[in-house]
């Protein structure tokens, strides 16, 4: 059984392959932080096994019955005025050993004003975007494995056009209770646009995910390492304002190699005091430090920190993430503990 779920997983990984990152696909809102604690995390951790019901967002095979009866709420002040949230819960039936789970991811772009290509006034609009999901996750017969499914149905309005569109995410995860580890592989957004904005039919935000993490024996800490957007490569590209010239005026573009490449699909976090009632997250995300880094400047971009603090039943989390020296995001999350 777990031959045939690992070939088919592979399986779909080639299908895919091609997929691109932003700017190739709609309902790109998707791959969004989920999260403050993710967001600490470096931005995409996938092997919180525990408490935290937004995790199941992300990662379908996290479902477990500690989320029982779990509400979590999260708002994120991001880039450029945009503004989105996420909520989360988790219900245990059957005699306490199928645990179900329910979220919705939403993003506002705000209000923008409308002109033709000869400067006239058309009008304020507005953009919005929304995810509803569904999801389970089963232990396969009596081993480590785990594996679970998200069903996911988005809408997107975007001035006057509006789209719909269902996805799915499916997820396989090893735990080895006796040395707290964790591993994981995540395939995330496989679907379709059922009605297009324009007759015109695009591709969903496919991604595909890694993750590893292990709680230390004799330390309070939890590592986290992911490996993020494996269905593309090379994920580098030259940066032109990179460049460099000898002394003859010849230029040299900036040449990305293989370890350049591995790296920018790389996410490290690190949690410390992860099982208390307060805890401290710091993370660093490669790709987004490569990308948005200032030559000659240092502006710590790829860098995120934050806590989490519990008073009797309400957990409150904050995360601040590095992004530019101009503007960087705020993560807010809360979640309450309904049993």
């Amino acid at each position: 059984m777990l031959k045939k779920i690992t070939t088919f997983c592979f399986v779909l990984l080639n299908i895919y392959c091609y997929a691109q990152l932003g700017g190739q696909s709609t309902y790109q809102f998707l791959n969004l932080v989920s999260s403050p604690r993710q967001a600490a995390l470096g931005g995409k951790v996938l092997t919180n096994i525990d408490w935290d019901v937004t995790q199941a967002l992300y990662n379908p095979s996290a479902i477990n019955i500690e989320m029982d009866n779990q509400l979590a709420l999260n708002y994120t002040s991001y880039l450029g005025g945009v503004n989105y949230g996420t909520a989360a819960y988790a219900y245990t039936v059957d005699r306490r050993v199928q645990t179900y789970h329910a979220g919705i991811t939403y993003i506002n772009y705000g209000d923008f004003s409308g002109y033709n290509e000869n400067g006239e006034s058309t009008g304020d609009f507005s953009g919005s975007e929304v995810a509803l999901s569904v999801g389970y996750a089963a232990q396969i017969g009596y081993s480590d494995f785990y594996c679970g499914a998200n069903l996911k149905i988005i809408n997107s309005s975007l001035e006057q056009y509006n789209s719909i569109g269902i996805a799915t995410d499916l997820a396989l995860m090893y735990r080895d209770e006796r040395l707290e580890f964790q591993g994981t592989i995540v395939i995330r957004n496989l679907g379709t646009q059922i009605t297009t904005y324009e007759d015109t039919q695009e591709a969903l935000p496919l991604e595909i995910d890694i993750g590893l993490s292990q709680t230390l024996e004799n330390v309070p800490l939890r590592w986290h390492l992911t490996f993020e957007n494996l269905q593309q490569w090379p994920i580098g590209e030259s940066n032109p304002a990179r460049a460099t010239t000898d002394l003859e005026g010849n230029q040299e573009q900036e040449k990305v190699g293989f370890l350049g490449q591995v790296i920018r699909h790389t996410i490290l976090g690190a949690e410390l005091f992860p099982d208390k009632g307060f805890n401290i997250r710091l993370g660093y995300n490669f790709r987004r430090a490569e990308e948005l880094r200032i030559e000659d400047q240092r502006n710590f971009s790829g860098i995120s920190a934050g806590f989490s603090i519990k008073l009797n039943k309400m957990r409150f989390s904050y995360t601040h993430a590095k992004y530019t020296a101009a503007s960087n995001a705020n993560f807010f999350g809360l979640q309450i503990d309904l049993r």
